[in-house]
């Protein structure tokens, strides 16, 4: 079982810049692949950002070049850089675990809420 804890949701304006993290407890945190979602009201929920089981990263178009993951295997945190977000990336952003691949995920955090304006 895994446990996440999102935070570093904030408003901010367009073209500024903010993190969000993920803390993760719980399970061997190196065996699972994890990753950002996010859902606007009235929206389906999609993918963000995830990083593969081989190290590489997958972006949604809509936010590549702006939007960074990584994570700190020593701290169990997941981070998403947001660069230049837009009035569009306002969300809650999810953060989620599950074996390797990450598709629907089986663990998800509570969720933190970005507003852009």
């Amino acid at each position: 079982h895994v446990q996440l804890v999102e935070s570093g949701g904030d408003s901010v304006q367009a073209g500024g810049s903010l993190t969000l993290s993920c803390s993760a407890s719980g399970h061997t945190y190196s065996s699972y692949c994890m990753g950002w979602f996010r859902q606007a009201p009235g929206k389906p929920r999609e993918g963000v950002a995830a990083l593969n089981a081989d190290g590489t990263t997958t972006y949604a178009d809509s936010v590549k070049g702006r939007f960074t993951i990584s994570k700190d295997n020593a701290k169990n945190t997941l981070y998403l850089q947001m660069n230049s977000p837009k009035p569009e990336d306002t969300a809650m952003y999810y953060c989620a675990a599950e074996l390797c691949p990450l598709v629907a995920g089986d663990y998800w955090g509570q969720g933190t809420q970005v507003t852009v304006s």
